[in-house]
C-alpha cells in the first residue's frame, strides 16, 4: 500500500526517491533525527559559550583557552550537522524556539563553580554520545541511509574525545 504525504501544498508519495536515492519517508525521518542532534548541538555550544564566558579562579586561563577550543570544535559540529540536513534535502532548523523545541539537552544559568560547569558540558557530551549511536543504527537498518550513519560516527568521534577531555579535567 502506497502512502501518500502531504506538506506545504504538496502532495508526494512516500515510495518517490528523492536525488540522493534515499526514499522521500526516509530523508524526511532522517532530517527530523539530525535536526533534534543539531538543537543538541546549539545547546552545548551556548553552555559552552556561558561557561568560557563566566569560569573565574585557580586555572582559569588554560580554562578559558580549553573551553574556547571546544566552542569552536561545536561549531563546526553544528554546521556540519546542518548541512548534512540541506544534503538529505530538507531546512535545518534556525531559531531558538526551533532548536529548545527539539532539544533533548536543558540550557543552563552562569555562575557555577568550575568543577560543576565541566561536569555538566561531559553530561551533555555524552548524551550526545549516547544518541550519536542510537542514530547510527536508525539510519543504517531503519532509513538505509548510510552516509548519515557514516557522518554521525564521525561526530560521535568528536564529542568522544571533548568528553574524554573534560572527564580528564575533572579529576
Amino acid at each position: 500500500m502506497e502512502t501518500i504525504t502531504r506538506r506545504a501544498g504538496k502532495t508526494r508519495s512516500v515510495k518517490e526517491k528523492t536525488h540522493t536515492g534515499l526514499s522521500a519517508a526516509s530523508s524526511e525521518l532522517v532530517a527530523r533525527e539530525l535536526n533534534q542532534l543539531l538543537a543538541d548541538e546549539v545547546v552545548l555550544y551556548i553552555k559552552t559559550l556561558n561557561f568560557h564566558w563566566n569560569i573565574e579562579g585557580e586555572g582559569f586561563h588554560a580554562m578559558h583557552v580549553f573551553l574556547e577550543e571546544q566552542y569552536n570544535k561545536l561549531q563546526e559540529l553544528i554546521d556540519g550537522v546542518a548541512e548534512r540536513i540541506r544534503k538529505v534535502g530538507h531546512y535545518a532548523s534556525g531559531s531558538m524556539k526551533e532548536f529548545m523545541k527539539d532539544a533533548s539537552l536543558k540550557e543552563t544559568s552562569g555562575g557555577k563553580i568550575t568543577p560543576y560547569m565541566l561536569a555538566e558540558l561531559a553530561a551533555g557530551h555524552d548524551a550526545i554520545i549516547r544518541n550519536a549511536r542510537e542514530l547510527i543504527n536508525k539510519f543504517t537498518n531503519d532509513y538505509d541511509d548510510s552516509g548519515s550513519a557514516d557522518f554521525v560516527t564521525g561526530l560521535m568521534r568528536d564529542h568522544e574525545k571533548m568528553s574524554w577531555m573534560l572527564h580528564a579535567s575533572l579529576k
